[in-house]
């Protein structure tokens, strides 16, 4: 049986983790960025789908395209960090499932032809697989920034012409500035969220 983390480790990865917007100067090696997504891959997706799609953009040639598609109000987080990744999904990740889900040799037939079930479970595994990338993140030591604020037709231009990929949203990850963070926002009461049938 399974043991639960130590509360150091569930403080770094939850309790005392927050978003950031401020960053120290401080490049992350493209070691860590693999690492971290090593360790993102892992996380459970419907059938193994693993739709999620990662572009880190790092060099400033990628930020200066990836520049003109955010909101104002994201800009100078955005460019001032080290990575920004664009958590995208593959509207043709069923092509893979004959490697991905071998136990489920019929998989594919489950999503190629079929928009809706195409765009469910690729928006949905790239949103889990977005979410695993900020835990692996956080657990290599890196801060987090995820946001929504960009123009994704913008972006899916720019970063993915031929229309296969659709972009979902943005973490820019980096060594945070502590000291910035203003104070933690309210979170709801179990009773105001949860429910146990």
């Amino acid at each position: 049986m399974l043991s639960a983390l130590p509360d150091a480790v569930l403080d770094r990865l939850f309790r005392d983790a927050r978003t950031h917007r401020w960053w120290q100067d401080r490049a992350i090696p493209e070691a860590t960025l693999r690492e971290v997504a090593e360790l993102a891959k892992m996380g459970p997706t419907s059938a193994n789908s693993c739709p999620g799609r990662f572009v880190f953009v790092v060099s400033p040639q990628a930020k200066e395209k990836l520049r003109p598609h955010l909101d104002e109000g994201n800009l100078r987080q955005t460019m001032s960090a080290p990575a920004t990744v664009i958590v995208a999904y593959d509207t043709e990740f069923y092509e893979k499932l004959f490697y991905l889900a071998p136990n489920s040799p019929d998989a594919r037939s489950w999503f190629a032809g079929k928009p809706d079930a195409i765009e469910r479970a690729g928006f949905q595994g790239s949103c889990l697989q977005g979410a695993y990338l900020i835990m692996a993140a956080r657990s290599l030591g890196l801060d987090c920034g995820p946001m929504g604020g960009f123009d994704r037709r913008g972006v899916d231009e720019a970063f993915f012409p031929g229309g296969r990929y659709k972009s979902n949203f943005l973490i820019n990850l980096g060594y945070g500035i502590p000291e910035k963070l203003h104070e933690r926002q309210p979170r709801l009461a179990f009773e105001d969220f949860c429910t146990v049938a």
